[in-house]
């Protein structure tokens, strides 16, 4: 559910690219940013999202493989369109652990590749 709205939310904001320019140290990868990801593919991770019941949503621990298949059904995208995003958000939530936990030098290294 957080997830969703925060997708909404950036929606709102414009395209990614410009998002990205408003984050201190940032502003070079915002280009890069806006290759990466377009309406589409938001447009696709919310309707992967949606096809997902709210146990789902809470803990993507409990999407085994049949599961994973209902919603990549339900959503009208591919099994790897669903894996991919379940992976994305396993390492934004590892990533978000990171930054509370006081270890933001290592997430800002790995969100920008570098370690």
């Amino acid at each position: 559910d957080d997830m969703l709205e925060s997708m909404q939310q950036m929606q709102k904001m414009g395209p990614m690219g410009q998002i990205m320019s408003m984050i201190p140290g940032m502003g070079n990868l915002a280009g890069e940013a806006q290759a990466a990801v377009d309406r589409g593919d938001l447009k696709r991770t919310e309707a992967i999202i949606r096809a997902m019941t709210r146990v789902e949503r809470r803990d993507p621990n409990v999407l085994n493989s049949s599961r994973r298949r209902r919603i990549a059904a339900g959503s009208g995208t591919t099994l790897p369109d669903v894996n991919r995003l379940v992976k994305q958000f396993l390492e934004m939530q590892k990533l978000m652990k990171q930054l509370s936990g006081g270890g933001k030098r290592a997430a800002l290294g790995a969100l920008t590749g570098r370690r």
